[in-house]
């Protein structure tokens, strides 16, 4: 599977499937304000960690695909869950870059220029987050590559 991005998709959501988006990561946004408010920003840093976008777009998409097999006349709750899968697999590898991201302004903003510090993490976030893509795609590879193999000496001992 290639990394890239298709705005094409994005037509057949409605504006409510935005708009619940929207609303949870405003939720929680205000969740950990609050938090912060009464706990410090240490406390409600870890709120702010929690994945605002996922579960909102996890469904979003398992009821996408589930449609799309419905109108095909298709049960589609299988395919929608798999969609939903590799969603969180995404994130996940994601979330091995944000922690990145995280270390590098907690041990180096205090001490060294913003933009900078921001740019350097960033770049450090997305280069994780695409080297776990990456890594999984080769382990992926390998593991068919195994099987293969695994089949084809299964076949010539018959």
């Amino acid at each position: 599977m290639r990394i890239g991005l298709d705005v094409s998709s994005m037509q057949h959501f409605r504006w409510t499937d935005y708009a619940v988006r929207f609303v949870f990561g405003g939720i929680v946004t205000a969740l950990a304000g609050l938090i912060a408010r009464r706990y410090g920003p240490g406390v409600a840093g870890l709120f702010l960690a929690f994945p605002a976008i996922f579960p909102a777009g996890a469904t979003l998409i398992e009821k996408q695909e589930r449609e799309k097999k419905r109108r095909a006349g298709l049960d589609g709750t299988s395919r929608g869950r798999a969609a939903a899968g590799i969603d969180a697999v995404g994130a996940a590898m994601g979330t091995l870059g944000l922690i990145a991201f995280a270390i590098l302004i907690w041990r180096f903003l205090p001490s060294h220029s913003s933009p900078a510090i921001l740019t350097i993490a960033g770049l450090a976030w997305f280069a994780i987050s695409v080297l776990a893509w990456r890594i999984r795609k080769a382990r992926k590879k390998l593991k068919a590559a195994r099987r293969r193999k695994v089949a084809y000496s299964n076949s010539l001992s018959r």
